[in-house]
């Protein structure tokens, strides 16, 4: 029988949850994981997250890791003997347990985005190099079956050469309000939009038609949220934080809800961490409007929006090629509603089963093609498991079953794709600080 793979988290926040649930055997879908995969120890700056879930592994009836202080990630390394090492913590600080870990002897698998800057691209480049060492970005995307058809239907050529894509993806009210409560809202800790929630979409277009960015021209500001957005529409006195407040559909209070309870509000003893920012608060430092215009080495143009206020959640992909046209429409949810509380109805864990049956706009995914001189064709989607479009459980079974084999759809996402993925992101915040187009070589990311 092969040996288990051991593995060790660092970050014990609300996404590490979907690492603990599938190597406990209780993801939906990827059931195979726990005959893979073993947790032998994790590391968190919050001890009181750790007891949360340590406690969860304890009524499950599963053995409970080996617990770890953040200092001393290669300690934890060589005396677990440890394999893998899955980093869940806030993207600035990717980078650096990144390269500890491939140094220590361990290989890496990291939420997306891999980093936040070029100077970190570069460290962990240098650190693959010299370790040989495997980093793996989950791009959780890639697996969603609408979006694995449409990279079949481009891949099979039923389009032709892709010339352009148009790409617009809408952030509604309680999705894009939750970046400007939490740590995200610093671009320091983030990089911004472009960086930690545009990478999924840039590593969309980049695996859909297979090419490489090489220039990208920028334009976005704060218009919404943030204190000076606030005072401009005349909102008026504002709370310090959603847990407590009544009657603003804008706050989030993490009392009403079981799980930021208990991960969150019942831990902030520890760290001082606020989970339930006003989004209207002064310094925030990210834009809730962004754009852009991305060249690419296959000659494709792509032309790209992201707005995180608005009254729906989905998005849009148009894809033009020589021998015609794909477009994908996406509604993830249709509407956020707001009861008579003041509160917002839907749970704010984007769930789509929460939108309201007579919704006009319900959830819903299509994909049509239609080629030059044809009738247009609406191609089956199909069904996926779990969040994120259905591709949370094929991304946990490729992940640690260690496929790399997965042809036609190449869906495993390595080093060099998380390079990509955020270096539409660094020329982007470039270009925004410039007001000049960048190109992707003038970074210097060593790929």
């Amino acid at each position: 029988m092969t040996r288990r793979e051991r593995y060790a988290l660092i970050g014990a926040g609300s996404r590490a949850g979907m690492y603990l649930e599938a190597i406990s055997g209780t993801f939906t879908g990827a059931e195979e994981v726990p005959g893979l995969a073993e947790l032998v120890a994790w590391s968190d700056l919050n001890p009181g997250r750790l007891d949360v879930y340590e406690r969860e592994l304890t009524a499950a009836g599963h053995p409970v890791p080996k617990r770890y202080a953040p200092d001393e990630l290669e300690r934890m390394i060589v005396d677990e003997q440890v394999d893998r090492v899955v980093i869940t913590t806030p993207d600035f600080t990717h980078a650096d347990f990144i390269v500890r870990s491939l140094r220590a002897g361990a290989d890496v698998v990291v939420e997306k985005p891999l980093t936040i800057d070029a100077e970190s691209v570069r460290r962990i480049g240098d650190a693959i190099a010299e370790t040989g060492r495997e980093v793996i970005t989950t791009f959780n995307y890639r697996y969603s079956p609408r979006n694995s058809t449409l990279r079949q239907v481009i891949a099979d050529g039923r389009i032709g050469r892709v010339t352009s894509v148009h790409f617009e993806w809408a952030l509604d009210t309680v999705h894009g309000a939750d970046y400007f409560r939490r740590w995200h809202r610093d671009k320091r800790n983030s990089g911004g939009l472009f960086i930690h929630k545009a990478s999924h979409h840039f590593d969309l277009v980049n695996w859909w038609i297979q090419a490489a960015p090489v220039r990208v021209f920028a334009s976005g500001g704060l218009r919404f949220y943030g204190a000076e957005n606030a005072a401009a529409r005349g909102l008026g006195a504002r709370p310090e934080r959603g847990t407590g407040a009544s009657g603003d559909p804008f706050a989030l209070d993490l009392a009403a809800d079981a799980r930021l309870k208990r991960l969150y509000l019942d831990q902030e003893h520890h760290d001082g961490y606020l989970r339930d920012r006003d989004v209207f608060d002064p310094g925030i430092t990210i834009e809730d409007n962004l754009a852009a215009l991305v060249d690419y080495d296959s000659g494709a143009t792509l032309s790209y929006s992201l707005n995180a206020h608005a009254p729906w959640e989905g998005y849009r992909v148009t894809v033009n090629g020589t021998e015609g046209r794909a477009e994908l429409e996406v509604v993830e949810r249709g509407s956020v509603l707001v009861g008579a509380d003041g509160r917002v109805v839907v749970d704010p864990s984007m769930h789509p089963e929460d939108v309201p049956a007579d919704d006009i706009r319900p959830h819903s995914e299509r994909l049509v093609v239609q080629r030059h001189w044809e009738q247009a064709e609406t191609v089956e989607i199909p069904k996926g498991i779990g969040s994120h479009g259905g591709g949370d459980a094929f991304l946990l079974r490729h992940l640690f079953g260690r496929v790399t084999d997965d042809a036609p759809l190449a869906r495993v996402a390595g080093y060099a794709d998380g390079v990509r993925a955020v270096s539409v992101g660094i020329a982007g915040n470039r270009s925004l600080e410039t007001g000049e187009p960048v190109l992707v070589a003038d970074l210097e990311l060593g790929t």
